[in-house]
């Protein structure tokens, strides 16, 4: 089987990031809506960094502002993502982009989303999880606003909590009290950490949101003991190389540092962020991380079994997505 048509998990995608260009262009154009400056020439997202990154991504977001919006952004990220081969994904979701967070507002766009995902698995085979997600430089009180709406509203499809954003900005220990909501909500949780904020960033999201996953988490290879604590620990980290090549963490995909995370024991997992943002899908993750280091099928299956051991969802539902890997 080719890397491109065998099934895949993913535990990594921001939904508004996954947007295609051609998608938030015709909504704006719909909508009378002038976002001008978010691409180039050739219809592709432009920005200059991680940070220019954030602006263009909000402001891409704006054209998003009704739950039908977002209804339509869920069809069309789903129907890629099958496209690839990817059974099951786990995708962030911000209350603050879908109602203001709002718990009632948040109730109608999260039907939207779940109504598009249900229509995308009876059609696609493809299963969507969600993870609520604050965002990190938008602030404490605010996070804690979304942690009541991740609260009121968990349970089959929304299984879990994180955190995104501006690694630089504030301290994780002041996003405790969202985190402790959550957790007492029932919800799984991850955080992103270790990418631009170092290997200090994947420890204090351990101790102070005390989180089983860790989105990114690719500079703890600067710090050997906390190397070692993540495999001792079986924390396991949603790793997206695309993502860190194209904002220029790494320079290239051989100098990513995946593969020896790996051979210290690290569980890890794939995924590709915001795709259209860094020109990747799960079929070229695949297809370059089997180039830079030689990955073969043997090494392709236990990422996709950490895959579905790590993912945020039921025993039935993993059980499904089992069969579904070993009959490929």
């Amino acid at each position: 089987m080719s890397l491109a048509t065998r099934p895949k998990i993913e535990l990594h995608l921001h939904l508004e990031g996954a947007a295609p260009p051609a998608f938030v262009r015709g909504l704006a154009k719909e909508k009378s809506i002038d976002i001008p400056g978010i691409f180039d020439e050739r219809g592709h997202y432009a920005y200059a960094d991680f940070w220019d990154f954030l602006k263009v991504y909000e402001a891409a977001t704006s054209v998003l502002r009704t739950p039908e919006d977002y209804a339509r952004l869920t069809s069309a990220v789903l129907a890629e993502c099958a496209a690839h081969g990817v059974i099951y994904v786990e995708t962030f979701l911000s209350p603050d982009f879908c109602g203001g967070r709002d718990v009632s507002a948040w109730r109608d766009y999260l039907h939207a989303i779940r109504e598009a995902a249900e229509a995308a698995e009876r059609s696609d085979g493809i299963v969507l999880r969600g993870i609520v997600t604050p965002i990190r430089h938008f602030g404490p009180d605010k996070a804690k606003e979304t942690a009541l709406c991740a609260a009121e509203t968990a349970g089959e499809f929304i299984t879990g909590f994180g955190i995104g954003g501006d690694e630089k900005a504030g301290h994780l220990k002041d996003f405790a009290w969202a985190f402790d909501m959550a957790r007492e909500a029932g919800l799984r949780l991850t955080a992103h950490a270790g990418e631009w904020g170092g290997p200090q960033s994947v420890r204090d999201a351990l101790d102070r949101l005390r989180v089983e996953r860790i989105g990114h988490g690719v500079r703890a290879i600067e710090d050997p003991a906390l190397v070692d604590r993540l495999a001792e620990d079986g924390i396991v980290l949603e790793v997206c190389p695309g993502s860190n090549v194209a904002l220029g963490l790494y320079p290239t995909w051989r100098d990513h540092p995946v593969e020896k995370l790996r051979a210290k024991g690290v569980k890890v997992t794939v995924s590709t962020d915001d795709p259209p943002f860094f020109h990747t899908t799960m079929s070229r993750e695949y297809d370059r991380l089997a180039e830079a280091f030689d990955w073969d099928e043997g090494v392709f299956e236990e990422i996709e079994r950490t895959s579905l051991d790590a993912a945020f969802c039921d025993a039935a539902t993993k059980e499904t997505l089992k069969k579904r890997l070993e009959t490929r």
